[in-house]
């Protein structure tokens, strides 16, 4: 939880600085062009409202949160499990299961742990240890989707408050043209335009989470293989040992 809420203060720093990043070796005409980018933006997002607005940037500013904390847990949870049963295998052979359970502790990543119980149950025979592999597979894979539930939940929940932001806005338009007992094309379009920008907002958060999603997603998948793969390959590896 600690490593959440610091990933999130440095993501909304981030996001906050990105408005004052500029290059000083930028020929002129380019930095200006920079400039009028980000004071539209910034002034696209003042028109659409600071409550609605504001709750948007709140769900992009945790969704990259989460998504960040994500990317560094897969990152740091890939393992090379072709190196790993090689020294598994080597360690079994020269120092037996005491041997090889010391390689798998000195490993870091999810396959190194399922690899470690499956050893630690191998005295009680090979069914024990492919039992304990698939059990703690599954805790395993639990940690690998930790928290991906929330990433869907900010990804359908940013455009679903822009367009909320959006009805809201076209009823305070048609309030104000029932107020002033008229209807110019300048009042109308005002009106629209400012609810359509909550919209937008929230379709550009949800474009930006659903990239780090799908990223996110591919590489458990790629994970959970290389798991599974591992695990055939330490039950082959005890059966032999066994023999």
């Amino acid at each position: 939880m600690k490593k959440l809420f610091t990933i999130l203060a440095i993501t909304g720093l981030l996001f906050l600085g990105t408005t004052q990043n500029t290059y000083a070796q930028e020929e002129a005409q380019t930095e200006q062009v920079e400039k009028t980018f980000h004071q539209e933006l910034k002034q696209r997002f003042i028109e659409g409202g600071p409550f609605f607005m504001g709750i948007v940037l709140i769900a992009l500013i945790l969704g990259l949160a989460i998504a960040i904390e994500r990317i560094i847990y897969l990152n740091m949870a890939t393992t090379n499990t072709k190196k790993l049963v090689s020294s598994v295998e080597d360690a079994l052979a020269s120092g037996g299961v005491e041997a090889a359970k010391e390689v798998c502790r000195n490993t870091k990543g999810p396959v190194a742990s399922i690899f470690y119980q499956g050893l630690d149950r191998s005295g009680e025979g090979i069914d024990a240890a492919e039992k304990a592999i698939v059990g703690y597979g599954g805790v395993q894979m639990g940690l690998l989707e930790k928290n991906i539930s929330w990433l869907t939940l900010f990804i359908a929940l940013a455009p679903m408050l822009g367009f909320m932001g959006t009805v809201i806005g076209m009823i305070q338009a048609f309030d104000n043209i029932a107020a002033s007992n008229q209807m110019t094309p300048g009042t109308v379009a005002g009106g629209i335009k400012v609810a359509l920008l909550t919209t937008v907002f929230g379709l550009i958060v949800a474009i930006i989470l659903q990239i780090f999603y799908n990223y996110i997603i591919a590489k458990v998948d790629s994970i959970v293989n290389n798991m599974e793969d591992a695990s055939i390959s330490l039950v082959d590896l005890l059966v032999k040992h066994k023999k």
